[in-house]
């Protein structure tokens, strides 16, 4: 599976500064009918940055292979990309942070330096939004899935992480050693035996509103407590990134 993966990143136009699996399989419940999230940047030429003929900034391949690999891969230009890193935007500190990297890079590495001092307590209005938006994709469901719940669950203790720490963490697994909540495991293996679109026909709906009600205030309460500054710090460095990546 690696092997296809990484030819399918070399037939890509443009020249890449990494690329990292993200999706299910970075959050640490990934079942047989997953499909592989490929996230990265890419770096456009000069000529399809000033010029009339724009490059594409922006790269979207979702695709069903014959060998029957499913793929999502979408990498941006690294003006976009950084751009994005300014912003209280946590997908692409997820996708810079994954642990499972595909492609890299001396200017990845140095990128992952620099991004450190980009995380702002601001993020956590990212992970808040995300955690209402699948509450919502849960609860109106009948019956409902375990997937949206457990992205609920993900982003509420990533984000609750990332307040306290500092550090992008996005594996639910890895995440509830330290949190604990005895309802994950269970959830995990019905997602991962089930597949994407797993069942929970008795789901205890009010018991689950309770656990997302009181993590919500805990991710506000640690973003309000937090050491974290307000504003990212990185720009000048990123911008002299981008420049050198660019010309040379």
């Amino acid at each position: 599976m690696e092997r296809e993966l990484l030819d399918i990143i070399a037939e890509q136009p443009y020249p890449l500064l990494f690329v990292t699996i993200s999706g299910s399989h970075l959050y640490g419940f990934a079942s047989p009918d997953s499909d592989y999230d490929l996230r990265g940047v890419h770096i456009l030429p000069v000529r399809e940055v000033i010029g009339l003929d724009a490059g594409r900034e922006t790269i979207e391949i979702a695709e069903r292979r014959n060998s029957g690999l499913e793929l999502d891969l979408v990498t941006h230009d690294i003006k976009k990309f950084f751009s994005l890193l300014l912003k209280k935007n946590g997908y692409v500190l997820e996708q810079l942070y994954s642990p499972l990297v595909l492609q890299s890079s001396s200017a990845y590495q140095e990128l992952k330096e620099i991004a450190s001092g980009c995380i702002t307590r601001h993020h956590a209005h990212h992970y808040l939004g995300f955690a209402r938006t699948q509450w919502r994709l849960f609860a109106k469901e009948s019956p409902q899935r375990a997937k949206p719940l457990l992205y609920v669950f993900r982003v509420l203790l990533t984000g609750i992480y990332l307040m306290r720490t500092g550090s992008i963490e996005a594996n639910l697994v890895k995440l509830n050693e330290e949190f604990r909540l005895p309802y994950v495991p269970e959830l995990i293996a019905r997602k991962m035996a089930g597949g994407e679109g797993a069942f929970l026909p008795e789901a205890d709906v009010a018991f689950y509103q309770e656990e997302f009600d009181r993590l919500y205030r805990q991710l506000e309460e640690n973003s309000a407590a937090s050491s974290l500054p307000d504003k990212p710090n990185g720009k000048k460095a990123l911008n002299d990134l981008l420049v050198r990546s660019r010309l040379f």
